[in-house]
């Protein structure tokens, strides 16, 4: 399994999002992308964490950013998901974990889908690689530093 590393360009994807429409990472060139990876919908530490994304979903906006959540949920439970905690942002299905090998998201405890946050630049260069599976709220903040920290 290949590990994406800061400097690196980001591979592109295509998985479907909540409706169902396909969704790559090359419709986002130009903008800030924030691709997060979970565990699991509708579950404590990923509820924590969507919702620290969805309270600052408009300070992403600002600074010029699209946030993407990606698990291993099927479209209907992003659906749910979604609805549940009024999130704001792009949720993905990576049913196959295709997406999360690709980019080399460990499993914690080689069993729990590792989470980790990639942001990539506007040119599609991956500039901040957050790997805790615990420290949900870090995962906001970092993210939003290093895009606010870039001209």
């Amino acid at each position: 399994m290949a590990k994406i590393t800061v400097g690196m360009s980001a591979p592109d994807w295509q998985l479907p999002d909540t409706s169902g429409q396909l969704v790559t990472l090359q419709q986002f060139q130009g903008q800030w992308v924030v691709l997060y990876f979970y565990p699991k919908d509708d579950t404590p530490g990923c509820t924590a964490e969507a919702c620290a994304f969805r309270d600052n979903y408009e300070a992403f906006q600002t600074a010029g950013a699209v946030v993407i959540g990606v698990s291993g949920d099927d479209t209907p439970s992003h659906e749910r998901f979604k609805s549940k905690y009024n999130l704001p942002f792009i949720l993905v299905s990576d049913a196959n974990n295709q997406l999360r090998r690709t980019y080399g998201v460990p499993a914690t405890f080689g069993l729990i889908p590792g989470r980790v946050t990639y942001v990539i630049d506007p040119q599609g260069v991956v500039r901040l690689v957050f790997d805790s599976q615990f420290d949900f709220r870090a995962h906001v903040d970092k993210a939003l530093a290093v895009i606010k920290a870039t001209p």
